[in-house]
């Protein structure tokens, strides 16, 4: 039970909000094809330099969550969060993410990273182990050859998904301020934290701004800006990383 408790929580919500009325039933119908089998390069190939820039810098910021990530989920774990063996996990975590959105891309989807949702998935279910994954990953690669599967996921409605998801995301959090409390809060680091949650909270409850700010400098430059920081973990990332280059290492 303790397993299967996230999956019961998403069939008896979805089954709930079926008889309330709250499930657009035509999407789940709304499909043709019983067995969709993905085509290589379906939408051709292309190279845009302007383009290549802003998925460069998000690519980076998405590796930095991916250490982030990894690393809580060696807290949970109880792995070390020191040494080789972490490093080692780090890189190998980095590179799976890499060789995923190669796949992803070659099959027409958008590019991947790790989903620190998932640690809360580890946290509630205790389970942690490699080989469990592996058959996860099998299920989901067949599950995705099934469009209705994906239909009814698309038709669940967000309240069913947020109450089922929101003891993970809370785990996410707490998990996230005890890594930070491993860390030496000196001034520097305090004005590093400061700065960039204030940069991503800004992009996260003003979004507006970004599209302004874009608009205003207009062309191709201002789209590529728009697209950098209208996310809000790729402008509090991109502030970390400015910040650690120029305030160096020295707290005074």
């Amino acid at each position: 039970m303790r397993l299967s408790s996230i999956v019961l929580v998403l069939v008896i919500g979805f089954i709930l909000a079926l008889f309330m009325g709250k499930v657009n039933t035509s999407q789940i119908f709304a499909v043709d094809n019983l067995v969709s089998i993905p085509v290589p390069f379906k939408y051709g190939f292309d190279f845009d330099l302007l383009a290549f820039l802003p998925i460069a810098l998000i690519y980076l910021i998405t590796a930095i969550e991916s250490s982030g990530d990894i690393t809580a989920n060696c807290l949970i774990s109880k792995q070390e969060i020191s040494g080789v063996n972490y490093i080692n996990r780090i890189k190998s975590g980095i590179l799976g993410d890499g060789v995923n959105s190669a796949i992803a891309a070659l099959f027409n989807t958008f590019p991947n990273t790790t989903f620190s949702q998932n640690n809360g998935v580890v946290q509630l279910t205790g389970i942690a182990s490699r080989h469990v994954g592996v058959w996860v990953g099998i299920i989901l690669i067949l599950m995705g050859l099934f469009p209705h599967l994906g239909s009814l996921l698309r038709a669940m409605p967000n309240a069913v998904l947020g109450g089922a998801t929101i003891v993970m995301f809370g785990t996410v959090a707490v998990t996230g301020i005890k890594i930070l409390s491993q860390v030496n809060m000196d001034r520097r680091n305090i004005m590093i934290l400061a700065i960039s949650f204030g940069m991503g909270l800004g992009v996260l409850l003003v979004p507006e701004l970004i599209s302004t700010l874009a608009d205003n400098i207009g062309g191709q430059f201002g789209k590529t800006i728009g697209t950098i920081f209208s996310s809000a973990i790729t402008t509090g990332g991109l502030t970390v990383i400015i910040l650690l280059a120029v305030m160096g290492n020295d707290a005074e």
